[in-house]
């Protein structure tokens, strides 16, 4: 029902009496991805604000006490120059992946594809998922670190992945029918479908 944007915007608007805000991310993911580890750099521009000077640890604080789904830190004072930096950005990211497989599969199998993954670069088409709005591409990115736990029957996995800006993670794991070559389904030989997928960190290259 709710947005970030909303849950973080409305105290803005309340706080300053703008006519309305507009959040501008770094990156972006699934609906279902929880945004974890040290969070999200974001710029909230709030338009036609009544109030331009506020108490910004005040927001902070109405912020994360309005809501238990988003927790915001940091706030400070931007400008319109930093929202062109923080859409430009280009930071490699860590996620962890709940991985199904459609039959069981080894350990030492599947440590022997996350090595052989590990450090490469695939190519990937547009995904089947979002080819209904975005353009039918194709791209190559890179798979920088990728390591593997096995859990109790060998049907599922947690990988923990971290790749270049921009790379298609639930495809790479399921190969999106061979749309992105190599993935991990690829490489085993056996199906598997991504259950959750968390996003660990940021690689923050604006602000650190």
């Amino acid at each position: 029902q709710d947005s970030v944007e909303e849950l973080v915007g409305r105290p803005a608007l309340e706080m300053t009496g703008g006519k309305e805000h507009s959040f501008h991310g770094m990156g972006r993911e699934d609906i279902d991805a929880l945004m974890l580890g040290n969070g999200r750099p974001f710029v909230l521009e709030v338009k036609e604000p009544r109030r331009r000077s506020i108490d910004i640890s005040a927001l902070e604080t109405s912020i994360n006490s309005s809501t238990d789904k988003v927790r915001v830190s940091g706030l400070r004072p931007s400008d319109g120059g930093e929202v062109v930096r923080i859409k430009l950005a280009r930071p490699r990211k860590s996620y962890r992946a709940l991985v199904e497989f459609e039959s069981p599969v080894g350990e030492e199998n599947l440590n022997e594809v996350v090595v052989s993954l590990g450090g490469t670069r695939i190519r990937q088409q547009t995904p089947q998922r979002v080819m209904h709005r975005r353009s039918d591409l194709g791209r190559e990115r890179a798979v920088l670190e990728i390591s593997a736990r096995l859990l109790e029957g060998g049907r599922e996995a947690e990988l923990d992945i971290t790749a270049e800006a921009g790379t298609y993670i639930k495809e790479f794991v399921n190969g999106d029918d061979g749309r992105t070559v190599p993935s991990i389904a690829g490489k085993l030989g056996v199906a598997c479908r991504v259950k959750a997928l968390d996003v660990l960190n940021i690689a923050d290259e604006v602000t650190t």
